[in-house]
Formats: C-alpha cells, structure tokens, sequence
C-alpha cells in the first residue's frame, strides 16, 4: 500500500514539474531603454537640454554631483527561450553644463569628438 502511494505522488510530482516550461512569464524591462543610432548623436559640449532631447531624462542624476547622469537599462527575461538578461549602462560626464565625457557599454560615433557648434 505504501509503495503504490509514494508511485503516485512520485507520478504526480514528474508530471506537474513537466508543465513549468508551459507557464508564461513576461519579460521585465527597467531603465532607459537606448537605441545605438540615438547615443550616436551625442556630440562633445552638447547641453543638458540637448541631452535630455536626444536621449530622455536619465534614469539616474548622482546626488551629491549633478554633472553625472546615468542611464540604465535592465532586461529580467521570463523565459530562457526568448533570450538571457542583459543590463546596458551610459554614463555621461558634464563640466559648466556641457558634455565632456561619455562612457559605457555603447559606442560613440566617429564625430563625437567635433562639436555641433563647429
């Protein structure tokens, strides 16, 4: 009797865990989401406001220094199918309100180093 119990619940346990791959679970964006053609368009002593017209509000603004904005973008995936997670992060550096230094994980484009009022 024992032994047809535990066949049971062990069938039931095998079963079930063979349907968590049919459950959905959304992906969970956070942050500024960045499009590459969009960071490309910064620009060395751009202003704060063309900044913010270009890329959006920041994500982050430091504190203690307001010269240092962060964007950050975070995808939690729901499902390993459709991908693994991924984080992306911009850091842009102004001195007297004017870009001077731009860092993270995307690529700047070949004119950021000539100014828009040139």
């Amino acid at each position: 009797m024992k032994f047809k119990n535990l066949l049971v619940i062990l069938t039931a346990t095998m079963m079930l865990s063979a349907c968590a791959d049919w459950i959905f679970r959304i992906d969970i964006p956070q942050g500024n989401f960045l499009d590459e053609k969009d960071v490309k368009k910064l620009r060395i002593d751009m202003t704060k406001e063309q900044v913010v017209f270009v890329l959006g509000k920041p994500v982050l603004e430091d504190a203690f220094d307001h010269d240092t904005w962060y964007y950050l973008y975070q995808m939690k995936r729901g499902m390993k199918q459709r991908g693994e997670d991924f984080r992306k992060d911009l850091t842009i550096t102004f001195v007297d309100d004017k870009v001077t230094e731009v860092t993270g994980d995307f690529e700047l484009s070949d004119e950021f180093n000539i100014s828009l009022d040139q």
